[in-house]
């Protein structure tokens, strides 16, 4: 034990001596938080800027344009005819309603006219816009149907209409879905940070042994499997280290909710660890130089995350690759976090919590095989 504390203490020392290492290891998650919420964007709410033209002045007309004003989100200012194209193509509306003349009559016989819609933004407004107005004038049409002309009933059908004792209550409820996209981007790529962590770090391996580091080692009583464990342990030191990094400032600086309980978080990620741990020790240990582990370390690590959906979500990929996706540790750490958000509890997911610990369990095998191997032939690495 004594002998993996100083290996550890060592090799710690000999990370950090450079500064710029604290940056790679503990900037980088921060830098994915950043990064995350940059690709998100803003604040999704935008105003919606309409214009109206009033050519009709009748009743009806007045009280729809009151009802667009009652609407939240959008911004509602009179425009004369003869400026719509100056509004619109200087961007200062994003959309002009004109309401002819007439509008006001033709809704009373149950047969609206058109309202003209001028707009640059496509479906984005036109169809917000229209969904809503749809809907209002589709109502008073019908009054005007079922009056059949009778202008008197109309008006009192009209009336009650307006004045109805049932009101619609509107209550704003938080929008989670940004928050939770930002936290699984955030932990896609503090998974892929976590692979290169652990890639660099078993890479030390073989430097060492280059540098004859190693075999000076093996010349006083540590054992090579100690040198390997004390390896494991750094690694599990600053990868736990980058969990708790990344969760404080998420919480605390970004203040972004990720909707799940934050040691549910840092457990996951824990798990899957290990396997980032053990997949970089095969990469180290079937490695012959330490050239050649560089190489290998971005050629799995960059192209699995891109399957598991570290970079994009996984839904957007065909059918035959999401299936691919789960022979990977990546999607199943990912996959996890996802359903947790969606409410499951951990312990439902227990079939996810073993697949993880069945994939750390057969890197570390392979890992010791080939050590051992390695071992039998005289050679380490």
């Amino acid at each position: 034990m004594n002998d993996v504390i100083w290996l550890v203490r060592y090799t710690l020392k000999r990370t950090f001596r450079r500064k710029i290492n604290f940056l790679l290891y503990f900037g980088t998650p921060l830098a994915a938080i950043l990064l995350s919420l940059f690709a998100a964007g803003g604040n999704p709410v935008k105003e919606v800027r309409i214009g109206i033209v009033n050519e009709d002045q009748g009743r009806i007309t007045d009280d729809t344009i009151r009802f667009l004003k009652s609407l939240d989100h959008l911004s509602v200012k009179s425009v004369k005819l003869s400026a719509v194209d100056e509004q619109i193509t200087s961007q200062k509306m994003d959309g002009v309603l004109i309401f002819r003349q007439g509008f006001s009559e033709s809704v009373q016989h149950g047969q609206p006219r058109p309202i003209e819609l001028v707009s640059l933004k496509g479906t984005e407004i036109t169809m917000f816009i229209k969904s809503y107005l749809h809907e209002y004038i589709d109502h008073l049409a019908t009054l005007g149907r079922l009056a059949n002309g009778d202008r008197d009933l109309f008006w009192k059908m009209y009336e009650r209409y307006q004045q109805a004792p049932f009101r619609l209550s509107v209550h704003s409820l938080p929008d989670t879905a940004k928050q939770k996209g930002v936290t699984y981007q955030t932990i896609g790529y503090l998974v892929m940070i976590m692979l290169m962590s652990a890639g660099n770090l078993t890479e030390i391996i073989i430097k060492e042994k280059e540098e004859r580091t190693y075999s000076r080692l093996l010349t006083t009583p540590i054992q090579a499997r100690t040198y390997v464990l004390s390896n494991i342990v750094v690694n599990l030191l600053i990868m736990t280290a980058q969990i708790i990094v990344t969760i404080v400032a998420m919480k605390n600086i970004f203040h972004i909710d990720p909707n799940i309980s934050m040691w549910q978080m840092a457990l996951v990620l824990l798990l899957f660890s290990l396997s980032a741990i053990g997949l970089s020790l095969i990469t180290v240990m079937f490695a012959n130089s330490s050239a050649s582990a560089g190489a290998l370390q971005p050629l799995i690590t960059v192209p699995t995350c891109m399957l598991a959906g570290c970079f994009w979500p996984v839904e957007l990929m065909p059918k035959f690759l999401q299936k691919a996706a789960y022979f990977i540790p990546q999607r199943w750490a990912l996959d996890f976090l996802v359903k947790l958000q969606e409410g499951r509890s951990f312990g439902s997911l227990y079939w996810h919590l073993l697949i993880l610990l069945a994939f750390a369990l057969t890197f570390f095998l392979l890992a010791v095989y080939k050590f051992s191997r390695s071992q039998q032939s005289g050679q380490f690495v």
